[in-house]
């Protein structure tokens, strides 16, 4: 293992290692390992759903052999090691707390997913690479989207007390077991958060924020703003050792039809607009002389070629506005089917041939949020859009609106639920031994790399 230069630490506007030098933490997030998503890895609706959709179908034996496999290889030393030959030095690692405690037995924590995220720390600090630890699904919900592993639109953790001390209880564990290991570079303890009200999260924060320090005061906290990460006015002090973690996804890299540069939803976007809407979204860590954090962006990739294209160059643009502000980052995503990871399982590969004519369907239909629109629903949703504006002009639902507000109960709810089920019936009669071989196809071996990304990250980090 290499020698890691003492437990990372804030130092003014930079992150230092024990030795007083500044640190750059840049690296990718681990999606759709610990806390799957519908679009990283195929299946719609939420994580919960597609899990008891395939323990029916699958059996018990077929089920576990599936995501025992899927677990073990989805990251290995290869990984770690790709990373690293990249320029890589850091892996957020997103998980839900499902792998820790589950529901009927709540405060009973579970050994089996210590393991787990041990594992995955390890053959990151063997590869030189530091780990961000971030609870990604936490119970009751923190927001109102399929990461959260929610399958309504309500977020209920910000109203039950019970689930608050549940994720209290989870950090203090996750505290007391890496509070020495000087390869985690912190702890992201709420990954986009959503309190509707705004009157929760401040108070919850300090409350968690207190339960980590008293059993490990040394490691940074990497705390996420409210809306998502996008609003800090719940921070009325500064604490130490705490970073504030802005997410920069910029519209032409995430909209159908965009250009760059060029015009996305009526708007002109170039270099100098993507540089104001970050130094936006970081005005406070600058305005409080913290360290800056950016712990998700990215474009997702369309295979038209002249699209993809506008979107290297913005992520290009989005890395050397990072670099001139001192900026941290981990890009979105890793690994996945295609959509946007840096390496992807192959089109050949026995799960994704499985999938295949219902991915179509998933696409047709817009159930996927992230990556997905709504060509193919806009005579169903354009109706009700319509109505809504007539008849309740004024709605502005918490987080991002009226339309979005519609797309998410009819494309991600309503509509992804029953496919759930016919997701789930493209794995009839698979036995152990071929379920084991579909959850190969995300093996490293087995996967395609996406070279131009690969060049991209490589020229700018190297």
């Amino acid at each position: 293992m290499t020698r890691a230069d003492g437990v990372l630490r804030v130092d003014g506007p930079r992150l230092v290692d024990g030795a007083g030098t500044p640190v750059l933490l840049r690296g990718i997030g681990l999606g759709g390992w610990m806390n799957m998503e519908n679009f990283i890895t195929g299946y719609p609706a939420t994580e919960s759903q597609h899990r008891r959709a395939l323990r029916k179908v699958l059996g018990p034996a077929a089920y576990e052999a599936f995501f025992e496999r899927f677990l073990t290889g989805f990251f290995t030393a290869d990984d770690a090691a790709y990373l690293a030959s990249l320029g890589m030095n850091a892996v957020r690692i997103p998980f839900s707390y499902k792998h820790f405690e589950h529901d009927a037995q709540p405060f009973e924590l579970l050994e089996e997913g210590f393991r787990r995220l041990d594992r995955v720390v390890r053959l990151c600090a063997d590869a030189g690479i530091y780990s961000i630890l971030d609870l990604h699904a936490v119970p009751g919900r923190q927001n109102q989207h399929w990461h959260s592993d929610n399958p309504t639109h309500w977020s209920e953790f910000w109203n039950h007390p019970h689930f608050q001390d549940r994720v209290v209880h989870l950090w203090e564990a996750l505290a007391d077991r890496y509070r020495d290991n000087p390869w985690i570079a912190g702890y992201n303890p709420v990954n986009e958060p959503a309190d509707p009200t705004g009157e929760v999260i401040g108070p919850f924060y300090q409350r968690l924020t207190a339960a980590i320090r008293a059993i490990d005061p040394g490691h940074v906290l990497f705390l996420d703003g409210n809306r998502y990460s996008t609003d800090f006015s719940m921070f009325t002090e500064v604490g130490e050792n705490t970073v504030f973690t802005a997410h920069d996804y910029a519209l032409p890299g995430i909209a159908a039809g965009s250009e760059y540069p060029g015009i996305t939803r009526g708007k002109y976007f170039d270099r100098g607009v993507v540089e104001q809407t970050f130094l936006e979204r970081t005005e406070f860590m600058r305005s409080t002389g913290t360290p800056i954090w950016i712990g998700e962006f990215g474009p997702v990739y369309t295979g038209d070629p002249a699209t993809d294209a506008s979107r290297y160059q913005l992520l290009r643009d989005q890395l050397d506005i990072y670099r001139e502000h001192d900026a941290s980052w981990t890009l979105w995503t890793y690994k996945d089917i295609g959509l946007q990871g840096l390496v992807h399982a192959r089109p050949d590969s026995p799960y994704l041939q499985r999938i295949a004519p219902f991915l179509e369907k998933k696409k047709r239909l817009g159930a996927d949020s992230w990556g997905g629109n709504d060509a193919g629903v806009r005579h169903v949703l354009a109706p009700i859009e319509q109505l809504f504006a007539e008849e309740f002009p004024e709605y502005d639902p918490f987080p991002w609106g009226r339309r979005q507000w519609i797309a998410v109960l009819v494309r991600n709810i309503l509509l992804a639920e029953p496919l759930v089920d016919q997701y789930a019936a493209c794995f009839e009669g698979v036995t152990p031994a071929e379920a084991e071989t579909l959850a190969d196809s995300f093996s490293f071996p087995n996967c395609t790399r996406r070279t131009p990304l690969a060049d991209l990250l490589r020229a700018h980090l190297t």
